[in-house]
C-alpha cells in the first residue's frame, strides 16, 4: 500500500510538472517573444584546463548560435525572429545527477525530477531567469577521451552538454549546444543511434540533391554530413549545418 501511495504521489507531481512544461512549450514555440538561454559552465572533469577555460568563457564564444537560429528562423518564417538572448552564468561547482541510460521508465522519471531540483538548487544566474538552461560540462581535450552523450530535455527545458575546454573547439561545441537547445523546443533526432548515419530524407540538409551523396551540409538534428552510404563527417561549426523542414515544423517555424 505504501509503495502505491508513493507511486501515486510521484505521478501527481509529474502531472503538475508536465502541465507547466506543456504551457511553457506552447509559449516558446509560438516565437512571439525573445528566447532567453542561460549557459551554466561546469568543470566536468575537475581539470585545470577546464577551470582556466571556464574563467575566460564569454558570451561572444556563443554568439554564433543566436545568429544561426535567427537566420534559419527568418528563412522559414519569412520575417525576423524575436532575438535569441544568451547569458553566461557563474560556474556551477556541483556535478549533475548521472543520466540513467538504459533504465526503466520510473527510474528515468525520478531522475528527471532530481535533475530539475539540482538545476534549481545550482542556479548561479543572478539575472532574469532563462527560458532554457544549458549546463555545459567542460573537459580537457588533451585527455583524448570520448565525451559522453549530451541531452536536451523538453520537459523542464534543461540541457546537459558535454563539451571540450578549448577556444579553437568553441565552434564544434556550439553545434552540440544548438542541437540540444532544439531538443528542448521539440525537435527530434534524425539519425540512426546505432550507426550515427542521418536518416533519409528528414536527416539530410538537401534531400533533393542529385546526386544525393556526398551532401555539403549537415541537418542540425541529423548530426553529421553524409558523404557515402557508410561514410560521414561531423560538422565543425554551425556554418556547415542547416535546419531542415521537418525540424522547422517541430519547433514551430512552420505550421
Amino acid at each position: 500500500m505504501l509503495k502505491k501511495i508513493r507511486i501515486a504521489i510521484l505521478l501527481f507531481v509529474l502531472f503538475l510538472v508536465g502541465a507547466d512544461s506543456y504551457l511553457t512549450q506552447q509559449r516558446l514555440t509560438g516565437w512571439e517573444q525573445p528566447l532567453a538561454v542561460v549557459i551554466y559552465p561546469v568543470n566536468g572533469d575537475g581539470s585545470a584546463a577546464s577551470s582556466d577555460y571556464i574563467a575566460s568563457l564569454h558570451r561572444d564564444d556563443l554568439s554564433g548560435i543566436d545568429r544561426f537560429l535567427e537566420g534559419e528562423g527568418q528563412r522559414y518564417r519569412q520575417k525576423a525572429l524575436p532575438p535569441v538572448l544568451f547569458e553566461v552564468a557563474p560556474e556551477v561547482t556541483q556535478l549533475p545527477p548521472e543520466p540513467p541510460f538504459g533504465a526503466g521508465t520510473l527510474t528515468i522519471m525520478w531522475w528527471s525530477l532530481q535533475l530539475r531540483y539540482w538545476a534549481w538548487k545550482n542556479d548561479t544566474n543572478a539575472g532574469p531567469p532563462g527560458n532554457i538552461k544549458v549546463f555545459v560540462l567542460y573537459h580537457d581535450p588533451a585527455d583524448g577521451e570520448k565525451l559522453d552523450h549530451s541531452l536536451g530535455l523538453k520537459e523542464g527545458h534543461i540541457c546537459l552538454v558535454n563539451a571540450f575546454a578549448g577556444r579553437s573547439l568553441s565552434p564544434l561545441n556550439n553545434v552540440v549546444i544548438t542541437h540540444e537547445i532544439l531538443h528542448t523546443l521539440g525537435a527530434t533526432d534524425k539519425y540512426d543511434h546505432r550507426t550515427l548515419q542521418p536518416l533519409f530524407p528528414e536527416g539530410y540538409a538537401e534531400p533533393e540533391l542529385v546526386p544525393l551523396l556526398p551532401q555539403k551540409y549537415a541537418e542540425i538534428m541529423g548530426g553529421a554530413i553524409p558523404l557515402s552510404p557508410a561514410e560521414l563527417r561531423m560538422p565543425e561549426s554551425l556554418a556547415a549545418t542547416v535546419v531542415g523542414e521537418v525540424t522547422a515544423r517541430e519547433i514551430g517555424w512552420l505550421p
